[in-house]
């Protein structure tokens, strides 16, 4: 998920009773609700650099204590004020649970294995940026201060100070909670959809339903035969036509995507990859040469893709440059 649920997610922790563990809790949850995303560091290597180390190894259950401890050390050191180790570490290390279950269950996935599995597992329940959580988010920041207003008059000040916010902390933490066990029944229904039709003829092999950022009732669906991939919107609403069906064929074996294979931008994204599409066409302002472009059908539409490795090859299908692009920003690679 993005860095204001996390960090509200933090908040929230903090004001349902984790700030009665140990001094200093709040900012020890905040810093920790966001741990994981240390891995930005790597952005300064490069994109590939960081879409090889995003969400790798701090985002996995063995670096968990690593990731709690942190944040304990660091506030501890910049605010020179005692704290209780014991419950400050526990705190912390369920502020980063919480980090990794949101990201949990959204479509980028993590490597919740590693070191010992790299695969990335996924739940395909939220975009990475979810209105809805936002919205309710926003409502339950902003509900303290009016029932502090309503309230002066009736609690004393030590008593609004003990329990400020708690219970909308507990509503958005709820909210999230019986929010995704919605979407989860409502994924369900739309991958069972893209999974009981056929596509220009052929039995999908497997198929994935992808969240937007707003309508829980519409998602993206990606449908793989093995020869080709079908690609439709699903509206939960709406009966379901796959004969509307975008229908990508998958590129025969070819010496031009086996040559761009060898290169690391193509290597890094085949890993991280769940529906890969290859594309090879003629090179521009380049004689007999070839351009092979790999992405994702998971993040944007095929014709405007999120990110893309691309390589131009020569007529001896030697790479002559080779580069990942992340949205409209690209850097090369080299060979």
């Amino acid at each position: 998920m993005d860095p204001l649920t996390h960090t509200a997610t933090g908040l929230f922790l903090s004001r349902i009773g984790l700030k009665r563990w140990t001094p200093l809790a709040t900012p020890i949850l905040l810093l920790a609700a966001n741990a994981p995303d240390i891995d930005i560091v790597t952005a300064s290597g490069g994109s590939l650099s960081y879409l090889h180390y995003h969400r790798h190894l701090t985002h996995s259950l063995v670096a968990m204590p690593v990731m709690a401890l942190l944040p304990v050390v660091l506030v501890r050191l910049v605010a020179r004020k005692p704290v209780h180790w014991a419950g400050a570490f526990f705190a912390a290390l369920i502020a980063v649970a919480s980090h990794l279950l949101l990201d949990l269950t959204n479509a980028y996935g993590i490597r919740l294995l590693l070191p010992f599995s790299a695969d990335w597992l996924r739940l395909d329940l939220n975009n990475i940026y979810d209105l809805w959580i936002w919205g309710m988010f926003l409502l339950c920041l902003a509900g303290p201060f009016v029932g502090r207003l309503v309230g002066s008059e009736i609690a004393s000040g030590a008593a609004r100070d003990r329990h400020y916010g708690r219970g909308f902390a507990w509503l958005a933490l709820l909210f999230v909670l019986f929010y995704d066990c919605g979407r989860g029944a409502l994924h369900a229904r739309a991958a069972a959809t893209l999974g009981s039709r056929l596509y220009a003829g052929a039995v999908p092999t497997r198929v994935a339903a992808l969240p937007g950022p707003a309508n829980p009732m519409l998602w993206k669906g990606v449908a793989d035969t093995g020869d080709f991939y079908a690609v439709e919107n699903v509206d939960l609403l709406a009966p379901f036509d796959p004969t509307r069906a975008l229908i990508l064929y998958k590129p025969p074996p070819d010496a031009a995507i086996e040559a761009a294979r060898r290169t690391p931008a193509f290597q890094e994204v085949e890993r991280f990859s769940q529906f890969p599409l290859w594309r090879v066409s003629p090179a521009p302002d380049l004689p007999d040469g070839r351009m092979v472009q790999l992405s994702d059908l998971r993040f944007g539409p095929p014709g405007a893709p999120a990110f893309m490795a691309t390589a131009i090859l020569d007529a001896r299908l030697e790479p002559v440059r080779a580069w990942f692009q992340w949205g409209t920003a690209s850097r090369t690679q080299g060979k």
